[in-house]
């Protein structure tokens, strides 16, 4: 590796997801004035509001949030359509 182009502050970092409280350990650069115990040892603490474990892509979980009824409208209308 070619010294002096890389970041002096890349650090193990701590990042916990807010919606489910899940926490996993990562690399990185960003800046915290947080930290939290894991495992025993105080890291930097990230605080993100979705990630991969509870975001509804990866976990397969997805809503789908209709308050007009426009979905079932839509749904019905072709319904019939592909019918003939």
């Amino acid at each position: 590796m070619k010294k002096g182009i890389h970041p002096e502050n890349y650090r193990p970092v701590l990042f916990k997801d807010m919606s489910n409280g899940d926490v996993f350990l990562s690399q990185s650069t960003a800046k915290s004035n947080e930290t939290e115990v894991y495992e025993g040892v105080e890291y930097p603490l990230i605080k993100l509001e979705i990630s991969s474990s509870s975001h509804p892509f990866y976990t397969g979980k997805a809503k789908l949030v209709d308050t007009a009824g426009r979905v079932d409208k839509f749904f019905n209308r072709y319904k019939v359509a592909t019918k003939k």
